[in-house]
């Protein structure tokens, strides 16, 4: 049993404090006191229960009469009362309305505000000359249009649809509950018209009701010069149809390129092969190589040239799509052919050559020069 305490000093107001006074001193002390804020605590707990009786009577003003006339509003101890029954409503209503925006519940945007339509997406290949030249392809695009029968509103044209009469147009419904906590706003899609805020009685007949129809649309998309595998291309205003009057969304392409059987590629350099005799490898020669883009090339190779060496072409590479401008290089891979037979004047010459290099030479055992060449592979 509580000790009886003055239930104006126990909410510090004056015994003049007019009701929102009192209100105001009991939603502060309650924030400061409530058991949730002082877990464990409990002397907390038990000013709490003393905040709660005292504002229990001073917020009635009937009970607040005989309080200040007998010293309680019903003769018995304002503290003896099991439970709670303060205005956690207005306490906590408040609260969540801070964090929340007023209410429990996530309202959903306005179903007749234009917006925008989808993103598409679609793979598209291309060789490896074609993406280090650029090049335009022409593509059929699925993708949901505006109906041109109806301009996009789903009905039959002469008509129009009706605003939904169980939402008002705003394609959902909410429901308002008080609880302990404070307002909570349950918000569900309208049955009636299914979200969509406004009802179709009499359908189009070119695309049922939907306001949009789909169809193939003929694109013309310009690659650029310099693209990889991977690259994601973005062409605005290409994707699928907006709704209430909102625009397009985009198209995005990815970029596929097929190997080449000549050329490989390193960002934006590229690596070939040079296959070079015995003779222009050891003497050194001016040979042609073929390049992607500019055509056949003539380099020097230097004498003494071995196999396996990398020989490197200064801007004969693929275009750079982003970064530094200009071009990358090509990366010549040198394969000396060692021959497999030889004229016998061929062979002479050879063991002449050795015998200057005091190189030992084979026995004249078959597969001499197969396993010569085999040391150049």
């Amino acid at each position: 049993m509580f000790v009886l305490e003055d239930l104006y000093q126990i909410l510090g107001v004056a015994r003049d404090a007019s009701q929102a006074e009192i209100k105001r001193a009991y939603r502060q002390l309650a924030r400061q006191y409530h058991p949730d804020a002082n877990h464990g605590s409990g002397d907390a707990e038990e000013k709490f229960k003393k905040i709660n009786a005292a504002y229990s009577v001073l917020s009635d003003p009937e009970k607040r009469a005989r309080y200040d006339q007998f010293g309680s509003a019903d003769g018995a101890d304002p503290f003896g009362g099991g439970g709670f029954t303060g205005d956690f409503g207005d306490i906590f209503g408040d609260l969540f309305a801070q964090v929340f925006g007023g209410g429990m519940g996530r309202r959903q945007a306005d179903p007749n505000a234009p917006r925008r339509g989808g993103d598409l997406e679609m793979a598209l290949s291309v060789s490896l000359l074609e993406a280090a030249n650029g090049v335009t392809h022409t593509l059929e695009v699925p993708r949901w249009e505006a109906c041109e029968g109806c301009g996009g509103t789903g009905a039959k044209p002469g008509t129009s649809p009706e605003t939904c009469s169980v939402c008002g147009g705003r394609g959902q419904v909410e429901q308002v509950q008080r609880t302990l906590f404070g307002q909570f706003v349950s918000v569900t899609v309208c049955p009636e018209c299914q979200g969509r805020g406004k009802i179709v009685r009499e359908k189009c007949s070119d695309c049922g009701g939907r306001g949009q129809v789909r169809r193939k649309h003929k694109l013309e998309v310009k690659v650029p010069a310099g693209v990889e595998r991977g690259t994601r291309l973005r062409i605005t205003g290409a994707g699928e149809a907006g709704v209430n009057g909102g625009p397009q969304g985009d198209l995005y392409l990815l970029i596929d390129v097929k190997p080449d059987r000549a050329f490989e590629r390193d960002g934006a350099d590229l690596h070939t092969r040079l296959l070079l005799t015995y003779p222009q490898a050891v003497l050194g020669a001016e040979v042609e190589v073929s390049t992607l883009i500019d055509g056949v090339e003539k380099i020097a190779v230097p004498a003494g040239t071995s196999h396996g060496q990398v020989l490197k072409v200064r801007g004969k590479g693929m275009p750079r799509l982003r970064g530094p401008r200009g071009r990358g290089d090509l990366y010549v891979h040198v394969f000396v052919d060692i021959p497999s037979r030889l004229t016998d004047r061929q062979k002479e010459l050879i063991t002449e050559l050795a015998g200057e290099m005091k190189t030992p030479v084979g026995s004249g055992e078959p597969g001499f020069f197969e396993k010569f060449k085999k040391l150049f592979e």
